[in-house]
């Protein structure tokens, strides 16, 4: 899938952004990354909150090959009926707009963390 048509896979959930990564595509909101395509395939983010909401659903992580080992990262397959139903579409979108929030908050969070942890042992 292009990045125009990821943008109009995604216009149901609002005016995404998607950028060239790792020979497939990651699509923002609001400059957050929350989907990925790799190989035609869409994959949503999830945390530990979401993961096992996709799990039940029958999604499968997106997992890739590094130094011949299999990679499994967070983010998960959108489910086949979420492509032509806007509804679901939204929903799966949503809680992986909220997992990517998360990290972006701990992610901000930890440096804060580490600076602190510093001045302290001074």
């Amino acid at each position: 899938m292009d990045a125009e048509g990821l943008k109009a896979l995604f216009e149901p959930v609002g005016t995404v952004s998607v950028k060239r990564m790792f020979g497939g595509h990651g699509v923002y909101l609001d400059g957050i990354c929350f989907a990925v395509e790799s190989g035609g395939e869409v994959y949503l983010k999830t945390d530990d909150q979401a993961k096992t909401v996709f799990a039940d659903a029958g999604s499968a992580p997106f997992v890739y090959t590094a130094r011949g080992k299999p990679m499994t990262t967070s983010y998960w397959r959108l489910l086949a009926g979420a492509y032509d139903d806007s509804d679901e579409l939204k929903r799966w979108s949503a809680l992986a707009i909220e997992a990517a929030r998360r990290a972006a908050a701990a992610k901000a969070k930890a440096p804060a963390v580490k600076a602190a942890a510093g001045r302290k042992a001074r």
